[in-house]
C-alpha cells in the first residue's frame, strides 16, 4: 500500500499529544468522538476499516447516515447528531459529505476539527454543481444513471447512481472488481437537486482543518481537491487513491485523523475568519517559525491591529 505523501500546501501535521490515559500524572484531556459522514452511491459502511482502526486506539465512534436528499436535509440531520454527542468532535467528511459536515457543524463548540477526504469543501453561497465543474478531470457525469421518483407529497425528483459498469473505473479503481461490483449493487443514491443547492455556511473558516487529496480520483478531480485543501488553509496530504481512500488506504485516513483529534485548539481562533491560518499549524518546526515571525511582526504594529 502506498504511503502517504504531505503535500506542500502546509507544513506537515505533528501528532500532538494523545489524549491522556489512566495512570499518567498529567491531567487527562477529553478524547474526542469522531462522527463520519460518508457521500454519495455509499453508506456508512465505507469507513468500516477507519472505524476498527479508531476503536483499536480507544476512539469512540459514530458512522453517521448521511440521508442524501440535499444540502439542506443532509446537513440538518447531522447537525442532530452532533447535538446528541457530549464533549469534543472530530467531524469527516467523504466527497459530498464534505459539503455536509461545512454546514453541519456551523456554530457547534463541540467540533475541535474538520477532517475532509477527497471532499467537496465549498465556501458560504457556492452550488455544488458549480463547484465540482471548476476545474477538468472528473469521469462521473457520464457515468450517471437518473431514475425518477415521486414524494408522498406528489411532487417528483430524480436519484443519481452510478451504473455499475462503470463504478470500479470512476469510484473505486484501485480496489478489486469482486469488492467493487458489490459496493456497485448496494450503492446509495443521491438526490440530483442536491447539486444545485448552495452552500449556507463554511464551518472550516472558524474550525481547523485536515484534508487528503485523493492523486487518482476520477469522481472528483485532485486539481479540485487541492484548490479546496488550500482555500481552506487545511493540514493536506496526498494519498496514491482513488475516489474511496478510505476504504483503499484506510491507514493514511485513520492517521490523518489522529492528527486532527490529537491537535492542540489554537491559541487565536478569530483568525481562522480571516483566511490566516497559519498559526494553527502546530508541532512542525516551520510551523513554529511562521508563527515566532507573525507574532515578532504583530509587537512592531500599534495594538489595535491584532484580533
Amino acid at each position: 500500500m502506498t504511503a502517504a505523501v504531505f503535500a506542500v500546501s502546509a507544513p506537515a501535521v505533528a501528532d500532538g499529544q494523545p489524549a491522556a490515559l489512566g495512570g499518567e500524572s498529567r491531567p487527562a484531556r477529553a478524547r474526542p468522538t469522531v462522527v463520519l459522514v460518508h457521500g454519495a452511491f455509499a453508506d456508512s459502511s465505507s469507513w468500516n476499516g477507519v472505524v476498527a482502526r479508531l476503536q483499536k486506539d480507544g476512539y469512540r465512534v459514530v458512522a453517521a447516515a448521511n440521508p442524501l436528499r440535499g444540502l439542506p436535509t443532509d446537513s440538518a440531520y447531522v447537525a442532530g447528531v452532533l447535538r446528541s454527542i457530549q464533549g469534543p468532535v472530530v467531524l469527516v467528511g467523504h466527497s459530498y459529505g464534505g459539503a455536509v459536515i461545512s454546514a453541519a457543524a456551523t456554530g457547534n463548540p463541540q467540533v475541535k476539527a474538520l477532517v475532509y477526504v477527497s471532499a467537496l469543501i465549498p465556501d458560504k453561497g457556492e452550488v455544488l454543481s458549480t463547484l465540482t465543474a471548476r476545474f477538468p478531470g472528473s469521469a462521473l457525469d457520464p457515468a450517471l444513471r437518473r431514475v425518477p421518483f415521486k414524494n408522498a407529497d406528489g411532487t417528483t425528483g430524480t436519484d443519481l447512481y452510478v451504473a455499475q459498469e462503470a463504478f470500479h473505473a470512476v469510484f473505486a479503481a484501485d480496489l478489486p472488481r469482486t469488492t467493487t461490483s458489490v459496493m456497485a449493487a448496494t450503492q446509495r443514491p443521491i438526490a440530483a437537486a442536491a447539486f444545485a443547492d448552495r452552500a449556507t455556511s463554511a464551518a472550516w473558516r472558524t474550525i481547523p482543518s485536515w484534508a487528503a487529496v485523493a492523486t487518482r480520483d476520477k469522481a472528483l478531480p485532485p486539481a479540485l481537491e487541492r484548490f479546496e485543501a488550500r482555500r481552506a488553509g487545511s493540514h493536506t496530504i496526498e494519498i496514491d487513491s482513488s475516489h474511496v481512500g478510505m476504504i483503499s488506504h484506510p491507514d493514511a485516513i485513520t492517521d490523518l485523523i489522529r492528527a486532527a483529534a490529537r491537535a492542540k485548539s489554537p491559541a487565536t481562533p478569530s483568525l481562522a475568519g480571516t483566511g490566516s491560518r497559519a498559526l494553527r499549524l502546530i508541532g512542525a518546526a516551520g510551523g513554529l517559525l511562521l508563527a515566532g515571525a507573525v507574532l515578532l511582526a504583530a509587537g512592531r504594529t500599534r495594538p489595535a491591529s491584532r484580533r
